[in-house]
């Protein structure tokens, strides 16, 4: 049986000292904030990042470099003997596809899952290939596994600033200043590669009962599970909203008696282009 490491960025939710409590391996994406770089995890904590972003500094997202992503390669290859790599959406980053081609130079021992995910459903994927690592799968076989569950997920985001969507250029200021004075909410989805609207709420309650009904209805229509024991994670995420990730979690998980769950702040890559006081919601398929 192969000895396979797993790899991820911080995307994923998963922190350095979660990552050693697992045996798997987190690299920490890159954020250039007012002029100096910062990492995710290891010189940049959630709270920072906030504050940070709060003071109006620019604040832009990078992808880790190819050489830290080679010398980590290298180093796990001396005790494994093979890498699944499981980055954050290639829709949403370019690092998926220049871990693609780093491990062309590889000869098989390093694959890169190009699977569409981030933070609390990229968690998923993680959980999985340690599962099916543990299954005796080899690299090869997790990658396919992985790349063929892709699109058994998805993620609905409610807003609740315009603020930072206007300033990172996805909304006009105009309809930023018009969703402003409506007092407007957001629904966001990620579903596969892209982050698109989903539908607008006039309150943070309608927003909460839009996300809800999108999950049921994803569950029942679109993955054919009863509500009962659906077979599904139902995962939230929040940017700096703790207490009320866990009042929605118990909002909707009263729908879905039996489904498992989990809480992650959202990842640092999206909440920078959505700001803090955001609520998510995600369904994805169990492979446990």
């Amino acid at each position: 049986m192969s000895k396979i490491a797993i790899v991820t960025d911080s995307n994923s939710g998963i922190t350095q000292a979660q990552a050693e409590q697992l045996g798997i391996h987190v690299l920490p994406m890159p954020f250039m904030i007012g002029g100096e770089n910062f990492f995710e995890g290891i010189n940049l904590t959630q709270e920072e990042f906030y504050e940070k972003l709060r003071t109006g500094v620019p604040v832009s997202t990078s992808q880790p470099t190819p050489d830290s992503v080679l010398r980590l390669w290298r180093r796990l290859l001396l005790d494994y003997d093979q890498v699944v790599h499981i980055p954050m959406s290639s829709g949403l980053s370019g690092s998926c596809q220049t871990a693609m081609m780093l491990a062309d130079d590889f000869d098989g021992r390093v694959q890169v899952v190009n699977n569409q995910r981030i933070s609390v459903t990229q968690r998923r994927s993680v959980m999985d290939a340690l599962h099916l690592a543990g299954q005796g799968m080899d690299g090869a076989e997790i990658k396919e596994f992985l790349e063929k569950d892709r699109f058994n997920s998805s993620i609905y985001i409610m807003v609740d600033t315009l603020y930072y969507l206007k300033k990172g250029g996805r909304i006009t200021p105009a309809a930023a200043a018009l969703g402003t004075l409506l007092r407007l909410k957001p629904v966001l989805q990620i579903q596969g590669e892209k982050l698109d609207a989903f539908a607008k709420a006039r309150t943070t309650t309608s927003a909460r009962q839009i996300m809800l009904n999108a999950a049921m209805n994803d569950v029942k229509e679109r993955f054919g599970r009863p509500l009962e024991d659906c077979g599904m994670w139902i995962d939230f995420a929040h940017t700096q909203n703790e207490e009320a990730v866990k009042d929605f979690q118990k909002e909707v998980l009263a729908h879905f008696p039996g489904a498992q769950s989990h809480i992650d702040p959202l990842s640092l890559s999206v909440s920078c282009h959505i700001g803090p006081g955001a609520l998510a919601v995600a369904v994805t398929m169990r492979n446990d």
